[in-house]
């Protein structure tokens, strides 16, 4: 976690916040325990090179119920309060996938987080909404999730908002719900909030089938809403090739109108702008080509693109291909046309060794 400025909490700019906010002495991890018979927790990791906990955990903050399926996590204040000295920065707001509880985080005391709240979910459940996944705090003083399923469970993309002092909900965000729903980013400046989708929780949460693609199960569209208005104003099918669109990010520039979004199943990457009518369009940009392989699930392994991100100066976007194991760097200087600049691998189902073995590799051109 970054030191917060003396004003308040966060940074006029990302920019300035990349260029004068010092090194982060500890980050936060979620730890993901489903169907275990042990809780989720949140893990503090030593991040400071000159501590002598360093690459550590330090603390472990066990969650009281199993099966919780924590995910993204955000704050309760935001940096556009950077310049107002009564806002705080002291909670983690953690969402369960799984079981549509949030938790809310202590986090006064960086290094022993201690559990604030549980919203539970009926209180999600009452509002027409369940299986929250991502946080985000507003300007105006509240807390908003997004939610991929109804009271029920079906299918809804929709967002309800909180209190982010109290964590009492306030309500739902808007009226006019999509098919689906998943991550959300939002540009008050150009007046919009644009949504993604992932699928019915009734069939990701049994775990994935290839025949749920074609039963339209999961989504292939991204969601255009007014930000003043909060209304629905355009869907924009991203094809069979935006299958599963997940997390997605506009350009820390706030005079910025364009951005990127990660489909999850055939790895593509879709650029979304604004056109001059004030509509939105997409196109692919990138395209991880699939591996052909023996001892997995399919004769062809998939990137499976599972989450992106975009350095604070807009020159990189970053994202993880879950299956093959690799994070890649790309040049987005030139939005349209990205480079590839670096890649490593950090594990996956194809690790040396594995009983995984690629016989056809287009990008690498290996043939066995």
């Amino acid at each position: 976690m970054a030191t917060m400025a003396a004003q308040g909490p966060g940074y006029a700019s990302p920019l300035i916040a990349m260029k004068e906010g010092p090194r982060e002495k500890i980050v936060w991890l979620p730890c993901i325990r489903t169907g275990s018979g042990k809780p989720d927790y949140l893990a503090t990791v030593d991040v400071d090179p000159q501590s002598q906990t360093y690459c550590k955990v330090v603390h472990r903050l066990y969650l009281p119920y199993l099966d919780d399926e924590i995910h993204h996590t955000g704050w309760n204040t935001c940096s556009s309060c950077y310049d107002d000295p009564t806002k705080v920065r002291n909670r983690l707001v953690m969402p369960a996938l799984g079981s549509s509880r949030v938790y809310i985080i202590d986090i006064s005391s960086e290094r022993n987080p201690k559990l604030f709240k549980i919203i539970e979910p009926e209180i999600l459940t009452s509002n027409g909404v369940s299986h929250p996944h991502t946080t985000h705090c507003l300007p105006n003083g509240q807390v908003m999730l997004s939610t991929l399923g109804d009271a029920q469970g079906k299918a809804k993309g929709s967002f309800i908002t909180f209190d982010s002092y109290t964590f009492e909900h306030t309500g739902p965000w808007t009226s006019m719900d999509s098919e689906f729903g998943y991550d959300y980013w939002y540009q008050p400046t150009h007046d919009v909030l644009i949504s993604s989708e992932w699928g019915c929780p009734t069939a990701f949460g049994k775990g994935f089938d290839p025949k749920d693609i074609t039963a339209r199960k999961y989504g292939t569209h991204i969601n255009v809403y007014s930000w003043s208005e909060r209304r629905l104003l355009q869907r924009i099918d991203l094809g069979l090739e935006g299958v599963m669109p997940l997390e997605i990010r506009f350009l820390h520039n706030p005079l910025a109108t364009e951005g990127f979004v990660g489909c999850a199943l055939y790895a593509n990457i879709f650029r979304f702008f604004r056109k001059p009518d004030g509509t939105y369009e997409a196109h692919k940009v990138i395209s991880v080509p699939p591996k052909k392989v023996e001892g997995w699930a399919l004769p062809e392994m998939p990137g499976i693109i599972t989450d992106i991100i975009i350095s604070l100066d807009d020159r990189f976007l970053y994202f993880s291909n879950w299956a093959h194991g690799d994070i890649r760097q790309y040049d987005i200087t030139d939005p349209e046309h990205p480079k590839l600049t670096g890649q490593i691998f950090l594990g996956g189902s194809i690790v040396k060794g594995g009983r995984v073995k690629v016989i056809h590799d287009v990008e690498l051109k290996v043939s066995t």
